[in-house]
């Protein structure tokens, strides 16, 4: 059988070319409108972010997403984000690679 090719994307973050799969990805729309994107196709500039906690609080210390997206979020944005990426994390560890 043929081995299909894995979509690599690159956290803002760390830098890190990671699989897809373990980064979440954030948009903006054309309205300036930003929220987290599950499924990785929604319309709108992107900026994926590895499923780890300690990511999540680097970017929100240093407002990293506020620049890559040109936009201010709040943080509340930052701790739904946080806890999103929480709950992937503890769910994959739980289900594994699915």
């Amino acid at each position: 059988m043929k081995k299909r090719k894995i979509p690599m994307r690159k956290s803002v973050v760390s830098g890190e070319m990671k699989p897809k799969k373990e980064l979440v990805r954030i948009t903006r729309s054309k309205e300036g409108e930003v929220t987290i994107d599950s499924s990785g196709k929604m319309p709108g500039r992107g900026a994926y972010i590895s499923l780890e906690p300690k990511e999540v609080q680097e970017a929100w210390d240093k407002h990293i997403l506020d620049r890559v997206l040109e936009t201010t979020l709040s943080d509340t944005f930052y701790q739904e984000l946080l806890d999103y990426v929480e709950h992937q994390k503890a769910r994959k560890e739980l289900f594994g690679n699915e």
